[in-house]
């Protein structure tokens, strides 16, 4: 066992109806893709392997990434960290996400069959555990499901081995409701939509879990405002927030403060405690940045804190 994951566990939670099991706590690896232009630096080759190599050791039994990360740089380095670490542990879940080419509109159902192969290639793998469709408000919803389309290729691929089970990672909620009615999906995944300051996505959550689908809550801290505060990132989803939305956080802040609690401790916890949400993704590219996710994970929260927090959730997204 590794002297990381030596004493600590984490309980593991159904992937909805598909026969998996995966921790509340999932590996985001959208920047292990060294993308500057969208995060501000860079991540070099070693590093990435570095963090993908320390996740593998547990206790996070669940990596998350996408064909497009990094150009395919991402699922590169996931796939070097797996043949260093001797292949990917019985009990992991990965997952990844089919994509246009970069700089292409082409969602077709040969482009899905081509983006799910070159996944197989960088990750190693004879076959996927779980594929998400994503971001397919890139193209009409009609032209996802028309013959020969995307979600077509993604159900082929399943019935041919190729993939285990089918998801789909949209942002606009009453698309990703559309193509969770299809029946098609093992698990819906959803970004900065569920979070201490917004919850939009509560329709989805309930929806998914009437079905035995699994949800999946991505990007838990709004796009860092909550980790870092409304005077350090004024920003909520990657755009301008509301100034309601800086004061409700500011407020959230200085509860977490009074009680010598991380902000992003709360912000984690929100999502983690909810036992609906089968795991949360953080994205995450360096080793520590494991260790201090598993620390906010596990950082006391006092019952008075949530009350109060839960106040001022309550009052609903305003950005």
């Amino acid at each position: 066992m590794s002297p990381h994951s030596e004493g600590r566990t984490m309980l593991r939670r159904p992937l909805g109806n598909t026969g998996l099991s995966v921790t509340p706590l999932c590996v985001g690896t959208s920047p292990l893709g060294s993308s500057p232009g969208l995060y501000g630096y860079e991540v070099d080759t070693q590093q990435a392997i570095n963090t993908v190599c320390r996740a593998l050791e547990g206790p996070i039994n669940f990596i998350d990434t996408s064909n497009n990360y990094g150009n395919g740089e991402s699922e590169r380095r996931i796939g070097q960290a797996i043949d260093r670490s001797g292949g990917l542990p019985a009990d992991f879940v990965l997952a990844t996400k089919v994509d246009p080419l970069p700089g292409s509109a082409d969602f077709s159902g040969a482009r899905v069959r081509a983006s799910v192969a070159e996944s197989i290639q960088r990750l190693n793998q004879d076959h996927l555990q779980l594929v998400y469709l994503h971001d397919p408000e890139r193209i009409p919803f009609d032209e996802a499901i028309a013959p020969d389309g995307a979600v077509e290729a993604l159900v082929k691929l399943q019935h041919e081995g190729v993939i285990g089970f089918l998801g789909v990672a949209c942002g606009p909620l009453d698309l990703a409701r559309q193509y969770v009615d299809l029946g098609v999906f093992d698990v819906v995944l959803s970004h900065n939509r569920y979070t201490l300051v917004d919850a939009t996505a509560e329709s989805l959550i309930a929806n998914a879990a009437r079905r035995g689908m699994a949800f999946v809550n991505a990007a838990p801290y709004g796009g860092g405002m909550l980790v870092r505060g409304p005077k350090a990132e004024p920003n909520y989803c990657y755009q301008p927030a509301s100034p309601a939305t800086r004061a409700r956080v500011a407020r959230m802040e200085e509860v977490c403060r009074e009680a010598g609690i991380p902000l992003a401790a709360a912000a984690l916890q929100f999502s983690i405690r909810d036992s609906r949400i089968a795991s949360t993704v953080v994205g995450m590219s360096h080793p520590e940045r494991i260790e201090q996710t598993l620390r906010l994970a596990d950082w006391s929260i006092p019952d008075d804190v949530w009350s109060a927090l839960r106040s001022l959730h309550a009052q609903g997204p305003d950005r």
